[in-house]
């Protein structure tokens, strides 16, 4: 990025009122896809756009506006996508968010291609913390799935082995029998 331009955004005052606060994550917005765990990085700022929301910034929020700049003017290199290298799908789940990394494997080390990370919708706030991770891998499939269908070598979808129990495939909701049936339909259409 260019050197005024980081200068711009790290000289970005605090927004004082919901248009300002507005202008701002529609800027942040835009460079999205560069910000590892984005969603998580503004979820405080986000609850400031309801219509009962009293300015200034609370401390949390300020704190993630200040990270959030300091991410646009460190944000790392983005790859391009390369069809005949190993390919890497790494998501993650917190109480609150989905947020995942497409990347690849050269000689020179792991290089992400894309981020990409959103809020849980209320019903999915609901979730377990596995029925998250196959939520993520699901919206990762359906995300990338232009890049992943060019593949010519192999594919990785690490499952987070972060829960302590056991995971069950037997009988489960009909939502997640389907994202089950998602995920293995890609992974067969990818295979093929």
């Amino acid at each position: 990025m260019d050197q005024a331009k980081v200068q711009q955004i790290l000289n970005w005052p605090p927004p004082r009122n919901l248009k300002a606060l507005q202008s701002f994550l529609g800027f942040a917005n835009f460079y999205r896809r560069f910000i590892k765990n984005y969603s998580k990085k503004i979820s405080s700022l986000t609850s400031f756009l309801k219509k009962d929301s009293c300015f200034p910034l609370n401390e949390e929020a300020l704190s993630q506006f200040h990270q959030l700049k300091e991410a646009f003017t460190t944000a790392p290199i983005l790859s391009h996508f390369n069809p005949s290298l190993p390919t890497i799908v790494e998501t993650d789940a917190s109480d609150y968010a989905l947020g995942a990394v497409l990347s690849q494997v050269s000689d020179s080390g792991k290089h992400p291609i894309a981020f990409n990370s959103r809020k849980l919708i209320p019903a999915e706030l609901n979730y377990e913390i596995h029925d998250k991770e196959l939520l993520g891998i699901v919206w990762d499939l359906k995300g990338w799935r232009a890049f992943l269908l060019l593949k010519f070598s192999p594919i990785t979808v690490p499952f987070n082995t972060s829960c302590p129990q056991k995971y069950s495939l037997a009988v489960k909701p009909a939502g997640l029998n389907s994202y089950l049936n998602f995920i293995f339909q890609s992974l067969t259409a990818l295979a093929a």
